[in-house]
């Protein structure tokens, strides 16, 4: 008797446009009808019945997606027993990032909208006004990185976003700066002539 993981393979196989059905008679003899034998190896690791037919189905379809890498002379068990450990040891470690990006995010809720503290003495009244005019997600960045020197990496790990949406957010938060301090500046003497 075929288990459900062998059977769905199969009905998987049925339903692939490209298939030879020499390659698909060939390929369940020699490696489907092996499936089976690695139940228990699936059940030892997932400690699950049905955990295990999941690990076993994905172990086919993997199988048969990389079928033209199985020598045909060469051992079909040995060769599914890798690709079921593999498969197995893949879903863990994505499980386990998963749990600790979870985690991450439940520790640390309102990270987004903490701006380290800036001495405002270390900055004009103009300018410590235009900062705090700001949206919170610009300033954070912009604090961090300019006035902080972290660097974009550090900044991201913290806010919990990728690298790229914080060069975006510095870009916008040093625009809107130097718009909203042109007449300052002019007036400073920092630059002359006309806004950019």
């Amino acid at each position: 008797m075929r288990s459900s993981a062998t059977a769905r393979m199969s009905s998987a196989m049925a339903h692939d446009g490209e298939m030879n059905p020499l390659v698909a008679r060939d390929f369940e003899r020699d490696v489907l009808a092996r499936l089976g034998e690695l139940r228990t190896t699936a059940l030892r690791l997932t400690r699950s019945p049905a955990a295990a037919d999941d690990l076993l189905q994905e172990t086919g379809l993997r199988a048969w997606r990389f079928r033209e890498h199985f020598q045909a002379d060469s051992n079909a068990r040995a060769w599914l027993h890798r690709i079921l450990v593999n498969t197995f040891i893949h879903g863990w470690r994505r499980q386990r990032r998963e749990h600790e990006v979870h985690a991450r995010f439940l520790a640390e809720p309102a990270r987004a909208a903490h701006v380290p503290a800036v001495d405002g003495a270390l900055l004009g009244d103009e300018t410590s006004a235009a900062l705090a005019a700001l949206q919170p997600e610009f300033r954070a960045v912009f604090v961090r990185v300019d006035l902080l020197d972290q660097s974009y990496r550090e900044v991201a790990d913290a806010l919990g976003c990728p690298i790229g949406t914080v060069m975006s957010r510095l870009h916008r938060a040093r625009r809107a700066l130097q718009r909203a301090l042109a007449d300052h500046a002019r007036a400073e003497g920092y630059v002359v002539g006309a806004a950019a």
